[in-house]
């Protein structure tokens, strides 16, 4: 008499599930629901990315300046086209970055475009920065506060550069993060002034 399969089946001892194998398989299944969450969460901030009122609040921003004289406020720079640049001293590519984006304002300032720099830096390194590279375009002493004007503006990993460009109207148009490109640049400034 030959036993059916079915019967070998239940005949068989059941193996138990290795514990190492079973914690692989958790490890697995929480990682890929956490990438699904990242992913699902960067979607939605690059869509939007802003936080509640930020493009508003912005322009009540007020700076000190490396010279120490008249602060540096942002309402002054309202109703024409802006490029805001968060930098620092201490990053590399906010310093290569400093002479491209001295160029596009010498460039493109009688067009309506204006450039405004953040630096996230101490005042004595910006000043001397200054003394060896000066720059055209205004320079706001932001320290730490800048890096949370910078996250409620997108920039969500708090690396540097950050560049944010606005429209007349005082809307975010577009985000760079990392050190912008010539290229970049001139899309920038096709963009409409008015």
């Amino acid at each position: 008499m030959n036993p059916s399969t079915e019967d070998k089946a239940k005949a068989a001892p059941v193996q138990p599930v290795n514990s190492g194998r079973r914690r692989l398989l958790y490890a697995g299944v929480a990682a890929a629901a956490a990438l699904g969450g990242a992913a699902l969460a960067w979607r939605r901030l690059a869509l939007d990315g802003l936080s509640p009122g930020v493009e508003q609040a912005l322009w009540a921003q007020e700076f000190d300046t490396p010279g120490g004289g008249a602060r540096l406020a942002l309402r002054n720079f309202a109703g024409r086209p802006l490029l805001l640049n968060f930098w620092a001293t201490w990053c590399p590519p906010c310093v290569a970055e400093l002479p491209l984006l001295n160029s596009f304002y010498r460039a493109h300032r009688d067009a309506g475009w204006q450039v405004v720099g953040l630096a996230i830096d101490q005042p004595a390194a910006v000043q001397r920065f200054l003394q060896r590279q000066p720059l055209d375009f205004p320079i706001g002493l932001a320290a730490q506060g800048g890096m949370e004007l910078a996250r409620a503006l997108g920039n969500l990993g708090g690396g540097l550069p950050f560049t944010v460009v606005f429209d007349a109207g005082g809307k975010v148009r577009n985000r760079k993060m990392g050190q912008a490109s010539a290229a970049e640049l001139q899309q920038w400034a096709a963009l409409p002034v008015r």
